[in-house]
């Protein structure tokens, strides 16, 4: 008796050999005649049985091989097999219920396959598929395999794939096995659907950043790899990896881990005395907590040490937590804390606690220290959408002066290196709607890091109050009143501050060295036209301070010094002033003559707007208003008791005390604005009528001086002079200068001294003071490219409206400075022979500094022309970097001072991308900073994960080599 599976295949055969007699077109193998073409596309599915049925793909023909013989079949043709397919599922099916048992090889889902080329069926169940082939195991988590390859057992549900190779010795249509959201790529991959155990040689699996290549490959039922001969690494030339781990034997869990065994690292085909004993690297895009690994790397001060190493807590969705330390041999250690956190459309920031005990030098030597430093940053930023009354921001950097100077980046950071003094500000503020009041709170640091000095306004409580009309009607019949045009605003500011060395500030009293004060700023104006042209406004101010200490002093003549004595209690100081100012605007109109310059030029026009201020506080060092006190100094001779001098001291007592002197003074300010009308051709020539644009000739002249009727001599104050030219759309000339209208004469020691005496009146012009400005510049490949750049500045022009766009030097001069550098997607340039041509690319960034200044010192001064001599000084720094090939970039910074004519400052450096590896070296060979010279290189892997697999040599403040 012929087996169940037997009967089946004699079934499936007969049907095989009958079908090409029933069809209606194609080739037969009986006859050999030419039907019907064939399509290219083969689909089938097995079924859930052990039997096999044939479906069509969108109504095609469906071609098969049985014996090397093909057929085509037509849809009617296709049909038959398939209900004969069918009944014969059917039949096993109700065998298989009568005997109670089921097919060894049946199995749970249906399997579709295809082929590009052809599929080819054997009698014994064994399905060929050629060109661009693919199994599916349509379960409910998809399983499938493609290759160009593919051998289908329906009988032990096995499929076995392979590339091909093509006549030129290349490997191409090698198997791609996906399992859900894993994919494996292999040379040749054996897989079973019902065990769902499969073996792979050659496979290649991406996990995060990095790939794994193994030689052999089990994959169990439960979805885990088992590796031998295996390689891990972050390169994606996976045929010749330029590195990697290599890894004897290995456990792969997708989206979960990777264990391995014994591994050592191979570079450029070269192994290398590196090894490990076993390894675990996660592999997971979830969230998860892991350990942090530390760097080592040794430092002559401080010794060996491990850096940067710690634990990564992943607390959930909106933030994180990192723990890392550092410990040296020489004693140094140190603890940081650091976390990210955002909530979408809220806020967003990140704040790192560092703190660090530093020990330098041997104990028992002279150069042995021990310092305890700490530093804080915190950025926080708020969404815009979160709110639309209040707002709350954060930027703190704060750090003690021996942080930076004890950390071996600080050396290799520009940045921290020019920091001077840095500053840190939180704030909150809130509005009110359908109301002008609104409050800040806000604290505030700034420190000095040369000296250490901190300033502390903590805690800084504002309250405004907009301006307001009070007498303003809201239903106002008739002409509007004067009364109603008074306006009235309010500050009121609290603040809590103090200044000292950061080591006093824990050890300050909030009594004695805290300054507490409370001000008031209420101020009333007005805005009134007289005349129909002159704009009339009077200001009144009003300052008073509420302060919880005062300070005395008086002088200790047996120690000849300044003695001051805190007293707490409430005092109360005030002052005020009031000013009026008139100011108007001139027009003036010049039509240049047409028979010189034609008609290209409309008109010239020149704003002339003059401004008069008047402003008046009373002398509030009188002692009629009670703020300032006097005490006697009575200096004594050293080295002669019974010589001394006496002089009175005036000081007031209060904190913010206004200052001494009365201010009775007026000022005059004068700005000019030339600009002309001219033609704009390019537009005119497209349009039926004359389109025209302003062209800015002198975009500001201004001219203001002033004159103090209380001061006892030299009532005027210098005349300033403020000239802006918008040379071309992007580059706009700022020059600011005073000018001195008294004069020099000798004292009685023969020492210059600036006198009573007008400039003017003794036949001299006023005494120029100087000035200064910059100028910036870039070149780089596109800078010279004045045809792209002219098609786009004629776009960029045709939707400007009349007036819009042009300067004097676009129009007259011509566009000498082209600060247009928009990197636009370039075409693709090739040589004659149709090679792409290699891009140099390139830039080099200047800025030139020049100042016109007063030299100070008895050996710059004039005895002749009885005035001080000046002089020239001037700078030049330059920046950019230069890429000789897509591989390698070189980067260049340096600094000149061109008035004593020295480097001050070169660093250089150097990077080169190794595919998956990079090299950066960097050198400041010459530096006149605190930081000195200094050098580094660094080589390590481009993957973030493997951001700890690095070589880096540094140089620190103890290494440092002098160059020049």
């Amino acid at each position: 008796m012929l087996k169940l599976n037997s009967i089946r295949h004699l079934i499936l055969v007969l049907l095989w050999i009958l079908l090409p007699l029933i069809a209606e077109g194609g080739w037969c193998a009986v006859c050999g005649q030419t039907t019907a073409s064939t399509s290219k596309s083969i689909s089938a599915t097995v079924a859930k049985s052990d039997s096999t049925s044939l479906k069509t793909n969108n109504g095609g023909t469906v071609n098969s091989t049985l014996s090397g013989r093909t057929v085509a079949h037509r849809d009617s043709a296709s049909q038959a097999l398939v209900d004969s397919v069918a009944a014969l599922n059917r039949k096993l099916e109700q065998e298989g219920k009568k005997t109670g048992k089921k097919s060894s090889s049946m199995i749970d889902a249906p399997v579709e396959y295809k082929a590009q080329d052809s599929l080819v069926f054997t009698a014994n169940g064994i399905g060929y598929l050629y060109g661009q082939g693919e199994v599916v195991y349509k379960q409910r988590h998809p399983m499938q395999i493609s290759a160009d390859y593919i051998e289908f057992n329906s009988d032990s549900n096995t499929v076995f794939a392979r590339g091909v190779v093509d006549s030129l010795g290349n490997e191409h249509g090698t198997p791609i096995f996906k399992d859900g959201s894993s994919e494996y790529g292999s040379k040749t991959m054996s897989y079973n659907f019902k065990t769902r155990k499969g073996y792979i040689r050659g496979g290649v699996t991406e996990e995060g950043e990095g790939y794994i290549i193994a030689d052999k490959t089990k994959k169990t039922e439960d979805d885990q790899l088992f590796l031998q001969g295996g390689k891990y690494t972050t390169c994606s030339n996976h045929e010749h990896p330029h590195f990697y781990l290599q890894l004897t034997k290995a456990k792969v869990k997708p989206g979960g881990f990777l264990a391995a065994g014994p591994a050592y690292m191979v570079l450029e085909d070269v192994p290398l005395p590196i090894a490990v004993p076993f390894g675990f690297f996660p592999m997971t895009t979830k969230r998860s907590s892991g350990v942090i690994m530390p760097t080592f790397g040794d430092e002559m001060q401080r010794g060996l040490y491990l850096r940067d190493g710690g634990y990564y807590f992943a607390i959930n969705d909106y933030v994180d937590l990192q723990l890392k330390g550092e410990i040296f041999t020489k004693g140094t250690w140190g603890v940081t804390l650091a976390s990210n956190y955002k909530w979408r459309y809220h806020f967003s920031g990140d704040i790192n606690i560092s703190y660090r005990e530093d020990v330098t030098g041997e104990k028992n030597l002279p150069t042995y220290s021990k310092n305890k430093n700490f530093k804080l940053s915190w950025r926080h930023t708020q969404d815009s959408k979160s709110s639309q009354y209040s707002t709350f921001s954060a930027s703190v950097d704060f750090a003690t002066s021996g942080y930076n100077k004890s950390n071996v980046n600080y050396y290799y950071n520009p940045i921290e290196q020019s920091k001077n003094i840095t500053s840190s500000s939180v704030n909150y503020s809130q509005r009110f709607p359908d109301s002008q009041w609104s409050i800040s709170l806000t604290a505030s640091l700034s420190q000095r890091t040369a000296d250490s000095t901190i300033s502390l306004n903590f805690p800084s409580l504002t309250v405004t109050l907009g301006r307001i009309y009070p007498f303003k009607k809201k239903n106002r019949v008739g002409k509007e009143k004067f009364y109603e045009k008074i306006s009235f605003s309010y500050n009121m500011n609290f603040t809590n501050s103090i200044s000292c060395k950061e080591s006093q500030l824990f050890h300050s009293s909030l009594a004695k060295d805290w300054n507490n004060k409370i001000t008031h700023r209420p101020s009333i104006q007005a805005s009134y036209t007289i005349l129909k042209y002159i704009t009339l406004t009077p200001t009144i101010n009003y300052n008073s301070t509420m302060s919880f200490r005062k300070v005395e002093q008086e002088w200790d003549v047996e120690q000849q010094q300044v003695m001051r004595d805190t007293v707490p209690g409430f005092f109360y100081t005030q002052n005020f002033s009031g000013g009026i100012s008139l100011s108007t605007k001139l027009y003036g109109f010049y039509t240049p003559n047409r028979k010189i310059f034609g008609n290209k030029i409309d008109r010239i026009r020149h704003v002339l707007t003059p401004s008069v201020n008047y402003s008046y506080s009373p002398d509030f060092g009188k002692p009629f208003w009670g703020m300032y006190k006097t005490y006697d100094k009575l200096i004594v001779d050293k080295n002669n008791i019974n010589q001394f001098t006496r002089e009175s001291v005036r000081y007031s007592p209060y904190i913010d005390a206004p200052g001494v002197g009365e201010t009775n003074a007026i000022s005059w300010t004068l700005d000019n604005n030339l600009e002309m009308k001219v033609i704009d051709k390019k537009a005119s020539d497209t349009s039926s009528t004359i389109i025209y644009k302003k062209v800015s000739l002198i975009d500001k002249l201004s001219l203001s001086t002033g004159y103090n009727f209380a001061a006892d001599s030299m009532n005027w104050s210098y005349l300033a002079v403020n000239l802006r030219l918008k040379l071309t759309k992007k580059f706009t000339l700022n020059l600011n200068g005073n000018f001195d209208p008294y004069m020099y004469e000798l004292n009685a020691n023969n020492m210059p001294v600036r006198v009573n005496k007008l400039r003017w009146s003794h036949g001299k012009s006023l005494y120029f003071m100087g000035t200064s400005t910059s100028f910036q510049y870039t070149f780089n490949n596109d800078t010279f490219k004045r045809k792209e750049k002219e098609k786009k500045q004629d776009t960029d022009n045709a939707d400007l409206p009349p007036d819009e766009g042009s300067y004097l030097g676009d129009e007259i001069y011509g566009s000498g400075f082209d600060h247009d550098h928009d990197h636009e997607t370039a075409e693709v340039v090739k040589d004659d022979e149709g090679y792409t041509k290699p891009e140099f690319k390139w830039s080099l960034s200047f800025n030139y500094s020049i100042a016109l200044v007063v030299k100070s010192g008895l050996d710059n001064f004039d005895y002749q022309k009885m005035q001080y001599k000046r002089g020239i000084n001037h700078s030049l720094s330059v920046n950019g970097y230069i890429n000789p090939t897509p591989k390698w970039q070189l980067n260049y910074n340096a600094s000149f001072d061109l008035t004593v004519k020295k480097i001050t400052n070169l660093t250089m450096t150097i990077r080169r991308d190794l595919h998956c590896w990079y090299l950066n070296a960097s050198v400041t060979p010459i530096s006149y900073a605190a930081y000195g010279t200094s050098f580094m290189v660094t080589i390590g892997a481009n993957a973030s994960m493997l951001r700890d697999l690095k070589y880096d040599k540094r140089s620190d403040n103890s290494s440092n080599v002098n160059w020049f």
